[in-house]
């Protein structure tokens, strides 16, 4: 339960959504403002998200973020403002207090999906916890992800389903890993944007199949998946991280 929302189970579908990272404070708040009108209006509960560090961008020169002391600020100001629940991914055991401090829910990446430390660091803040699925995980490993999650007494754990190694720089989306997550009890997200990724398939930065993420979330839906993760962008072609797999913020209302 969240803000009066339940979410999992019989309950209404939520979205998780917003820009990649952080590319400063209006410009978060300008697509969480968008983003707040769309859901308000279609009645879906939602969770904006950025990352104030994207840790694990391919190449070194790649921009990763205002930080985790400016960009906590710039959560703080887009939930004061907009009173909307905030998302973000924490990389470090040394993040997780700092983070739940202004996080609704603390996200852990789907590179450090088996990191047993963080794991239990970000249950133990009592906070909601969303562990995105290593893409080198099959969905039967959850389960042992979750045996780990489960040994501290904490709010609750969410996990996003992005997709599976195909080869090298390809992911593919098995869309039988929803029921199987699903069945060991939990809220199961479907990640419509990083399941398009080609991880390094663009040299020194990822590339990405945009054109198809509608379709792989319509098909998540029919499946059966508690919510949808969708990174949006106002302007894909100009954005800090991740543009060429980013929906537009204009074709969210359909």
């Amino acid at each position: 339960v969240m803000r009066g929302w339940k979410l999992g189970g019989d309950n209404p579908f939520f979205l998780i959504s917003g820009p990649c990272v952080i590319e400063s404070e209006q410009h978060c708040l300008e697509i969480a403002g968008r983003l707040k009108e769309i859901t308000s209006a279609l009645n879906i509960p939602w969770i904006f998200k950025a990352s104030y560090d994207k840790a694990n961008r391919t190449s070194i020169k790649s921009y990763r973020g205002p930080g985790i002391d400016q960009g906590l600020k710039i959560f703080q100001k887009v939930k004061q403002e907009l009173d909307i629940p905030v998302l973000s991914d924490v990389h470090e055991v040394e993040q997780v207090d700092e983070a739940a401090e202004v996080l609704d829910i603390l996200q852990i990446p789907a590179m450090l999906s088996r990191q047993t430390d963080l794991i239990l660091a970000a249950v133990a803040t009592g906070r909601i916890v969303n562990i995105k699925k290593g893409q080198f995980l099959s969905p039967e490993d959850v389960e042992h992800v979750l045996e780990k999650a489960g040994s501290i007494n904490g709010s609750g754990v969410i996990i996003t389903e992005r997709g599976v190694c195909f080869g090298y720089n390809n992911l593919v989306s098995d869309f039988r890993a929803l029921p199987v997550i699903r069945k060991f009890g939990i809220p199961v997200v479907f990640d419509a944007t990083h399941s398009v990724q080609l991880p390094g398939g663009a040299g020194g930065w990822s590339g990405g199949q945009a054109e198809f993420i509608p379709h792989l979330a319509r098909a998540a839906v029919a499946v059966g998946t508690d919510g949808i993760f969708m990174e949006v962008h106002d302007r894909p072609d100009k954005a800090l991280s991740d543009g060429c797999l980013l929906y537009t913020s204009d074709a969210a209302d359909e």
